[in-house]
């Protein structure tokens, strides 16, 4: 299956911006300025095309574990980026990124971007120590975050040059700072305001197209499914559990391994809006609000916003972002009817309701199968969900399940 990395990475950028918007007020688009940022560092310093790509993907991905050491909302609040909380993001991240086909070019860009010249940093290494990927992240990333690049002023510019030189060989290394002086202009910083990102990295980065294989794919899908499902305690391991029912129903019907692939891509993001959704409402124990059922259906929407943006799985983001339609009309969020609905979408939907059901959550067992089951049926007999997919997920998981017994 091809994909165009960049788009891909870009897109799950913003909806990780969300999350640190949320975490330590970082405004949107963080992610993408980060990469903007250390590219244009890095070209000062020689580097060029592949090069480019692989720094711009650990940029956009370095804050990829950020939200799963943010428990509670007291814990939101109260962390003042103690260096426990920063180290255990980066190895976390590390982790989450190693499954990735171009992992070995990035290697320790996202466990070391905290570090400082000087050896002061979470794990004290010094900058002779550091890769030079994660030296430029942490630059890029000091920076953004000190002086929000979202907005721009000529006095706002002549602050951040005296900063950066200000901390020489203490926070930055002298190498960084050096190209930093000598890359960015105010012109380059005005090109990064508001909405121009995407745009300028387009102009700025070679794009890459990827021709995943299987075991690819699947790890690809794994890493950001773990992503989306940390977000929220009540749901640790729903995008992934509906990713391998999906892939296992591929086969039951005889689907090429294509297809079996995409399902799984489609069933591991299928979640990934909810990333742009608040954890107050997320984790909210009692009823919501008309207004905050609204703000939780919207996550559908953003799936779609997320993959739609990726040249390549046109069909994976209908597949995935209509995981809420029903036959009737009544689901969301484009109240979409049968005749709208083919059988990748309407099968990923049954199986998203089943997957919620059976699956264990901090505040209730997962149901067994022929419970599930009952309510599912009920479902498809008011012409919700397809009477034919629940019946085939009835025989295939419910003779799985007499196996077990």
């Amino acid at each position: 299956m091809k994909i165009v990395i960049n788009d891909l990475l870009r897109a799950v950028s913003i909806a990780l911006d969300h999350v640190e918007a949320e975490v330590v007020g970082v405004t949107t688009y963080h992610a993408q300025r980060v990469a903007y940022l250390s590219v244009l560092t890095a070209r000062a310093l020689g580097l060029e095309n592949d090069s480019l790509v692989y720094l711009a993907a650990a940029a956009l991905l370095h804050d990829n574990a950020l939200f799963e050491f943010f428990d509670d909302e007291e814990d939101i609040g109260a962390h003042d980026w103690m260096e426990e909380v920063m180290g255990k993001h980066c190895t976390a991240g590390e982790e989450n990124v190693k499954g990735l086909p171009f992992y070995p070019q990035i290697e320790h860009a996202i466990l070391y971007h905290h570090e400082r010249a000087d050896g002061e940093g979470v794990f004290g290494k010094k900058a002779s120590e550091t890769p030079l990927f994660a030296r430029l992240i942490h630059f890029a990333d000091a920076l953004d975050s000190e002086f929000d690049l979202s907005e721009q002023s000529e006095k706002k510019y002549h602050d951040l040059i005296q900063y950066v030189q200000g901390q020489r060989d203490s926070c930055f290394d002298g190498e960084c700072v050096n190209a930093f002086c000598q890359a960015i202009s105010y012109e380059a910083l005005i090109r990064i305001t508001k909405d121009n990102i995407k745009t300028v990295l387009d102009d700025l980065i070679p794009r890459q197209e990827w021709d995943m294989t299987s075991g690819e794919l699947m790890e690809f899908a794994d890493i950001f499914a773990r992503i989306t499902d940390i977000k929220s305690k009540f749901t640790s391991e729903h995008s992934l559990g509906v990713a391998k029912k999906a892939y296992e129903m591929a086969e039951y019907y005889n689907w090429d391994e294509d297809i079996s692939q995409r399902l799984y891509f489609a069933g591991a993001l299928h979640d990934i809006g909810k990333l742009m959704i608040h954890s107050d409402i997320l984790e909210k124990p009692g009823k919501l609000t008309n207004e905050e059922f609204t703000e939780i259906q919207n996550h559908a929407i953003g799936t779609f916003q997320i993959l739609s943006a990726v040249k390549g799985l046109e069909e994976i983001t209908s597949w995935a972002s209509l995981h809420h339609e029903k036959l009737d009309g009544s689901g969301y969020p484009f109240g979409k009817t049968a005749s709208e609905l083919e059988k990748k979408e309407r099968l990923l939907a049954a199986l998203d309701i089943y997957q919620a059901l059976v699956e264990n959550r901090p505040y209730k067992e997962g149901m067994p199968h022929a419970k599930a089951m009952e309510i599912i049926q009920k479902m498809a007999d008011k012409g919700q969900l397809d009477a034919e997919i629940t019946a085939d997920i009835d025989n295939y998981f419910g003779s799985k399940t007499a196996v077990s017994d």
